[in-house]
């Protein structure tokens, strides 16, 4: 497996930043990830589609890795809801296999890149608004939470995400207090990426290697270093997040994220 420096500095790079915005914002560094390792792979001669596909799968992979991480430190607190964590579950593996293992290898890499820069603009909105849903309900029940849980595997898969997107305003609109919904998503990061991440390497099963290292659609050398990377960074993203106006943050993140969908978005186009 032959890695220039510069390769694996630019991986430690990003790595590192997305692992401590992670922390530090609460949001899930495939926002980041996924434009950057498209780049990074495009500029090594991987052609856009594949490129896609393989910064989608990797970035979900390290959440398998820095979910991990994160419960620990949530279940500390004591605010994971396990009852609503075994009730998404199913639901979570049966989408997260339908969108790793079928609809991944079916749908297009050009069109997986502006069906992400679209979910990454409207993230950059509500970021920008700050918006929280009103609480409106209960949670459903065992059958409801499943097919909500099918949702977020789905849709994380396609877009290679950790799912808080859509489980912590679902579980907010239905009543369940904030540290939990939180708490609960992050531990929810794990079977969404266990999931979609097998999918993956069903799908990619016998894809022939456009680099070194990689293994269908994971680009394993990404995956280990940039794992590594985001791991270690991201409590100290988590504690300077104690210290600092997140808010202001997140408005200029915000912007970021509207240059990142402008380039995802022309990557699918053109």
């Amino acid at each position: 497996m032959d890695l220039g420096p510069a390769l694996v500095a630019e991986l430690l790079l990003l790595g590192t930043v997305t692992g401590f915005l992670a922390g530090l914002l609460g949001v899930g560094g495939g926002m980041m990830m996924v434009p950057f390792m498209t780049l990074i792979l495009t500029n090594r001669g991987v052609e856009t589609g594949l490129a896609v596909k393989m910064a989608i799968a990797t970035s979900m992979a390290t959440i398998l890795f820095t979910s991990l991480s994160s419960v620990r430190a949530h279940a500390r607190h004591g605010a994971v809801r396990w009852d609503l964590l075994k009730g998404f579950a199913p639901g979570i593996v049966a989408g997260g296999l339908l969108a790793g293992a079928g609809i991944f290898s079916l749908v297009k890499g050009r069109g997986l890149a502006i069906f992400f820069a679209l979910f990454i603009g409207y993230s950059a909105v509500q970021m920008l608004l700050d918006k929280k849903p009103k609480p409106g309900r209960q949670m459903p029940g065992p059958a409801g939470t499943a097919a909500v849980g099918a949702g977020i595997g789905l849709l994380s898969g396609l877009v290679g995400a950790g799912g808080a997107f859509m489980s912590v305003p679902f579980m907010l609109w239905c009543n369940v207090p904030v540290r939990q919904a939180v708490d609960t998503s992050a531990a929810l990061g794990f079977p969404i990426a266990l999931a979609n991440t097998a999918g993956y390497l069903i799908g990619g099963w016998g894809l022939p290697p456009p680099l070194p290292g990689a293994f269908g659609y994971l680009y394993v050398p990404a995956l280990a270093i940039i794992a590594l990377a985001s791991v270690t960074l991201a409590p100290l993203g988590a504690r300077t997040a104690h210290r600092t106006d997140v808010k202001k943050l997140k408005r200029l993140f915000s912007i970021l994220l509207f240059g990142l969908a402008a380039y995802m978005g022309y990557r699918g186009l053109f």
